[in-house]
């Protein structure tokens, strides 16, 4: 697989909300078939610290928060995660995502700050133009930590390696590379989350279900981009 780049992930909360599949569909490329888990579609709330982000050819990489949001689809028969936000306090790669290729990544003031073993991570997002989008959560475990079964939520939900992008000209793919999940369920103070409606995708009723994972090495590679008809995000040069 050729490589893209590679990452450290640390500080990993999966916040996952159960929604109508006919809800989510919409918001959803008509390439993507949407993948459901005990009948329901799922929205997932992944914060994290991204470490030493690097490009295959840098010499050393960036540390900074991120929160995602994403459900589950499979294009062209390969099961994936599908982002419908991401957002980073990584200006410089927010904005070459947003200029080269159309992603919806947004930039934001976040933080985080570890106590032992609990975690709280705030993240309001600053792009210009962009709805407002906020994210506050205190985690830590409180399960062992176990690896993840076939035919489990967490196969369904946090064991998939292959990513999709929504951007210009279509949606963006590669495949990350990394040591196999192990997850530990969680508890959680979600003090402010608006990354729903700032997705348009309205906020979910039901409670989610959480769990933590430890730190990960990853690599990112086998890059594509598959024909959809899909709305590109615009970041305009200034001078």
């Amino acid at each position: 697989m050729a490589s893209l780049g590679s990452m450290q992930w640390r500080d990993l909360l999966f916040a996952h909300y159960p929604v109508a599949p006919d809800w989510l569909r919409p918001h959803l490329p008509d390439a993507a078939t949407l993948d459901t888990y005990d009948g329901q579609a799922w929205l997932g709330v992944v914060a994290l610290t991204m470490t030493d982000v690097r490009p295959s050819f840098a010499p050393f990489g960036r540390t900074f928060p991120q929160v995602n949001l994403r459900t589950y689809v499979t294009i062209d028969g390969d099961p994936g995660v599908y982002f419908l936000s991401m957002d980073a306090d990584e200006r410089l790669g927010v904005t070459a995502a947003r200029r080269t290729l159309g992603v919806p990544y947004y930039l934001a003031d976040a933080s985080v700050r570890r106590r032992g073993a609990e975690v709280t991570f705030e993240s309001e997002r600053v792009q210009a133009g962009e709805p407002d989008a906020r994210f506050r959560a205190t985690y830590e475990p409180d399960g062992p930590l176990e690896p993840v079964e076939d035919g489990s939520f967490g196969s369904y939900a946090v064991d998939r390696y292959r990513l999709y992008l929504p951007g210009r000209g279509g949606i963006y793919t590669a495949v990350l590379d990394h040591d196999p999940w192990r997850l530990r369920t969680a508890v959680a103070d979600i003090g402010e989350n608006t990354l729903f409606s700032a997705a348009g995708v309205g906020r979910p009723s039901a409670a989610p279900q959480l769990h933590v994972a430890p730190a990960y090495d990853a690599t990112i590679g086998d890059p594509d981009r598959i024909p959809a008809n899909v709305e590109p995000v615009d970041e305009p040069f200034r001078i």
